[in-house]
């Protein structure tokens, strides 16, 4: 009964290759031996979702402390398309979305840049210039399994405080013999509109070895494409406690509750600006692999693989609704009973029509050595070394080299109406001047453009040397040391150009006529956003406006020009005013590690213990590239705009260290042949935020009143350390079938929040409330008029305050600008605690089965909604369940999935919310998926994919639900194709 932890011998290697496929094996704790006694035994494996589910479960009962796997059902098919949809089939794994297809994992509650991923055991760079990996840029046709490592250990490189999850892939000696996959799908998405409503998708995977077994070459090649459209309704930001008119009782509902004077009680709330748009986009993504392994002898194994992948985004993008300023122009208001606005009546500022349009790619790559040398049966090496990066580019148009956004409509209103008082999404409706609630072509004016190229890029370099001894001398229960030291050194950085708003901004003076009426198309909302109510034609204003993007580009290119404009002139270019800015973060990691693994009874209990200690050393160096401000200029009714010293730029170098010990131990006890208990406590860590780190201070570009903020980095930042238990109990009753359970806590120490101080800086400024200001209000309010942002801002321009331009720029007399600054700083400790809960039963020889997961979470990270002091909560932290039903038999195989992801925290700060930082929560999100697979003969199989059949939506809202913030719409895919094996 007690399971012996083997010793790496021959034998023991063979029989491994026999007992589970190779597809489960690491490469960087793969049993090379194997390969030299493969003509010697024969391989049974048995493919489909049985045989990845068991082998998944051997994996998970043999692993020392909290670990899962998935496993391919066989070469070249993984049980879902996505890698992020795969991962949630996993206890305590749940995924965030983007472009409806799963993109990132939350574990145990912690958010993606809590997770570390690795590809074969080697750390990989996250997404341009963060640390989060976006898996769904990597194809799922060259993995092997997945490993999601939940406890510590002390052999893997630090990051992974949730789980680090370790991606294998295909390694030819693994699998001796020649071996090919080949896999063709059309895909039809029913949300296509513009681009092709049946697209391809095809991979090929081969591996084979050669010279007796001596060398092997593996070849992974995939490409996706994808044309879709997302529906989207979007709030950018909720102000907190906007100044209030004295109206008449007739136009304000308040339903706050009242003290004992009748004031109402709490605070109230606003939206910036409510509006909608169609976004087409077409994705493609292309993966290649190339592993090559050379075996001299039967004791060293070498191994060189490259992997690539480029994801490419199209978008197109067209929108419409309404921009608020906040001062005297609330005509009418309703407040529900916590202050929230669910209905607003405001003057002032405009609608209008967008049009934006750009191209992003993504282009990530490894290349990486590995030897492997078993020196003698007692001590075996190892030697890694990688050089991985990951670029982001949203500049990769072609045509433009960045992404743009061109807004044209009207300030030539009378109200604007903000209506959310029945239905999912709110509504919104202009009363124009024209006396009508629809604006003409005619009268659609030039606002502004707007240009942006924010490319990112992270490295990874690491060197990882390994050694094992097995002890096979000593009567002791103590069976292998491992230890290693690794040098990682990582590098992160971007740069943001941003062109300013070009050829305006503003509609003073106007340019109506450089837009004939013919540009503009009418469109009707009957078929928008119809899954939610008050979609579709039950939309308050059913109509829009679209427009080329090309087109207005070129209009306002050849009318707005500098003779007209002067320094406003429409130029479609980011690098207008040149680089916006720029930082970069570079971190130097030497660790050092030791483990054991002993074995021994306690009354007569078998019981496995796996010990181990880490230490890492790490060295922060952050540059930061800083324009000096000069003022702040009003420039229209509804912008305010930097304005910087030309020339006068600088480089600020700050740097930062910190260490960390992280012990750790699992211990493993058989409490029957079935039933495996486990205990196991350790240290993991997350380092901070790549922005959090940038040193430097940075200014908000556009200040609007209510939106006067800046950022300041912190290089000496700590990590976040967690102090991590778990309890679990495992019963494996049956050959594929098992149930278990388990309890984790997780202290986190130096947990990092946001302070928000409001400082005042020498030269800077404020029109706002400024004599001139004051007096513009007071000339409008002896007419008997409101006194609205535009209002004010033309009776400046009337009382001679603007420039040449028509730009208002502050004086010596006018207030300084009250900024509030945010900085990141460590803080107190924090804990989260949850309940895991598995059942994997397979029903005999029916062919039927399932699999089922839960876990719920807890914990003092949660967001406090009442207060509107800053906060350091832990973004997604969620319950969440999944199902999996199926039916494999004669060929046949049926699986229906089922995901629910309770509502969760997606972050703290809105792009237009007010200072406090409010949050951005996510309604809870439920998914059905389908696959059908039939074999034709044993090496051709036809199947059918259903993918978010139900048409599930994405909805997102502020502190309260009743604060709309995102409604987003797609639409089910489908996919028939067919895979050819031998």
């Amino acid at each position: 009964m007690k399971a012996k932890l083997f010793s790496k011998n021959r034998i023991a290697a063979a029989v491994s290759v026999v007992l589970s496929t190779a597809a489960m094996q690491p490469v960087l704790a793969g049993d090379n031996d194997a390969t030299t006694q493969a003509d010697a035994i024969e391989i049974i494996e048995v493919r489909g979702i049985r045989g990845s589910l068991a082998r998944s479960m051997d994996f998970k009962r043999e692993s020392s402390g909290v670990v899962d796997a998935i496993s391919a059902e066989e070469m070249g098919k993984f049980p879902d398309t996505n890698l992020a949809e795969s991962l949630q089939r996993i206890t305590g794994v749940s995924v965030s979305w983007a472009n409806g297809e799963g993109s990132q994992i939350t574990v145990r509650g912690f958010g993606p840049e809590f997770n570390l991923i690795t590809l074969n055991g080697r750390q990989m760079p996250g997404s341009g210039f963060t640390r989060s990996y976006n898996l769904e840029n990597l194809s799922s046709e060259g993995v092997s399994a997945l490993e999601v490592y939940k406890t510590a250990r002390a052999e893997n490189p630090s990051g992974g405080l949730g789980a680090t999850v370790n991606i294998v892939t295909t390694r030819p000696l693994q699998r001796p013999g020649e071996q090919f996959a080949v896999m063709g799908k059309a895909l039809y998405d029913s949300s296509n509109e513009k681009g092709d409503d049946i697209t391809p998708e095809f991979a090929a995977v081969y591996s084979n070895t050669f010279f007796d077994d001596r060398f092997g070459a593996a070849f992974t090649f995939s490409h996706h494409r994808r044309d879709f459209q997302r529906q989207q309704a979007n709030i950018q930001g909720w102000q907190a406690n906007v100044p209030l008119p004295t109206l008449d009782s007739q136009f304000v509902t308040d339903a706050r509750p009242r003290d004992a004077e009748g004031n109402p009680i709490g605070n109230h709330f606003f939206p910036k600006d409510m509006n909608y748009s169609i976004e087409d986009l077409q994705r493609e993504r292309t993966n290649g692999q190339l592993t090559l392994q050379y075996a001299p002898t039967d004791n060293l194994t070498l191994t060189m693989d490259y992997t690539a992948s480029r994801a490419l985004t199209g978008m197109e993008v067209i929108g419409w609704g309404i921009w608020n300023e906040f001062g005297g122009n609330i005509n009418g208001y309703e407040l529900d009973e916590r202050g929230t606005a669910i209905f607003a009546d405001i003057g002032g500022n405009d609608g209008s029509f967008t049009a934006s349009k750009g191209t992003t790619e993504v282009k990530a790559r490894s290349i990486g050595f590995n030897a492997d040398w078993q020196l003698h049966d007692d001590f075996r090496l190892q030697l890694d070394y990688h050089d991985s990066n990951n670029k982001t580019d949203n500049g990769a148009d072609k045509g433009s080299g960045n992404w743009g956004q061109v807004i044209l409509g009207s300030d030539q209103l009378v109200t604007k109406i903000y209506d959310y008082r029945t239905g999912d999404i709110p509504q919104m409706e202009i009363l124009w001047r024209n006396g009508s609630t629809m604006l003409q072509p005619n009268e659609i004016d030039s606002n502004f453009g707007q240009f942006i190229h924010s490319p990112g890029e992270s490295e990874v370099k690491q060197l990882q040397l390994d050694g094992t001894w097995y002890n096979s001398r000593f009567n002791l229960p103590l069976l292998e040391i491992k230890g290693g030291v690794a040098r990682t050194e990582q590098n992160f950085g971007g740069w943001e150009a941003w062109s300013g708003l070009r050829g305006g901004p503003g509609f003073n003076p106007s340019f109506k006529e450089i837009f004939p009426d013919s540009m503009f198309t009418l469109n009707s909302t009957r078929n928008f956003l119809s899954q939610f109510q008050g979609g579709g034609a039950d939309m308050l204003t059913n109509y829009y406006y679209t427009f080329d993007f090309d087109e207005a580009v070129a209009r306002q290119m050849a009318f707005l020009t500098a003779d007209v404009m002067g320094s406003d002139a429409f130029v479609p270019d980011a690098y207008f005013n040149g680089i916006t800015s720029q930082s970069s973060v570079k971190e130097v990691t030497n660790s050092i590690y030791l483990q054991s693994v002993w074995e021994f009874d306690v009354l007569n209990y078998p019981v496995q213990l796996n010990a181990g200690l880490r230490y890492e050393e790490t060295d922060v160096t952050s540059t930061v590239r800083q324009r000096v401000e000069r003022q702040v200029n009003w420039e229209s009714a509804s912008e305010w705009i930097m304005q910087y010293e030309q020339g006068e730029e600088t480089f600020l170098t700050l740097t930062g260290k910190h260490d960390v010990f992280l012990p750790m131990f699992d211990l493993r006890v058989e409490l029957t042949d079935d039933l495996i208990g486990r205990f196991s406590w350790g240290k993991t860590i997350s380092r901070a935020p790549l922005g959090a780190l940038a040193g430097g201070r940075s200014l908000s570009g556009s200040p609007r009143p209510g939106a006067r903020s800046g950022g300041q980095g912190n290089t000496n930042l700590q990590p976040f350390e967690s102090s991590n238990l778990d309890l679990t109990l495992e019963y494996y009753y049956a050959e594929g079938s098992y149930a278990a359970i388990g309890y984790f806590r997780k202290n986190v120490d130096n947990f990092i929040q946001t302070t928000i101080t409001d400082i005042t800086i020498d030269g800077l400024h404020d029109i706002l409330n400024g004599p001139r200001y004051n007096q513009a209000v007071a000339d409008i309010e002896a007419r008997g008029e409101q006194a609205t942002s535009t209002a004010i801002f033309e009776q400046m321009l009337a009382n001679g305050h603007g420039n040449a331009d028509g730009r208002i720029e502050p004086t010596a007399q006018d207030p300084l600008i009250v900024w509030s600054i945010s900085q990141p700083q460590n803080t107190d400790s924090k804990s989260v605690d949850g309940v895991e809960i598995a059942w994997q039963h397979l029903l005999g020889d029916t062919g039927f089965g399932f699999g089922a997961n839960a876990t719920f979470v807890n914990g003092d990270v949660k967001f406090d909604t009442e207060s509107l002091e800053q906060q350091a909560p832990l973004s997604g932290l969620s319950d969440s369940a999944n199902l999996q039903l199926f039916y494999e038999k004669d060929g046949l195989s049926v699986k229906v999935t089922y995901a629910w992801r309770d509502s969760y925290l997606i972050g703290v700060g809105q792009s237009q919310g007010s200072s406090d930082a409010p949050p951005q929560f996510a309604r809870q999100y439920t998914q059905w998926d389908l696959s059908v697979n039939y074999d034709i003969n044993p090496q051709l199989t036809v199947f059918f994919e259903g993918i978010n059949i139900t048409n599930a939506t994405e909805r997102g809202y502020g502190r309260y639900e009743e604060q709309f913030l995102f409604a987003r719409q797609y639409g089910p895919r489908y996919a028939i194709g067919a895979r050819y094996r031998f």
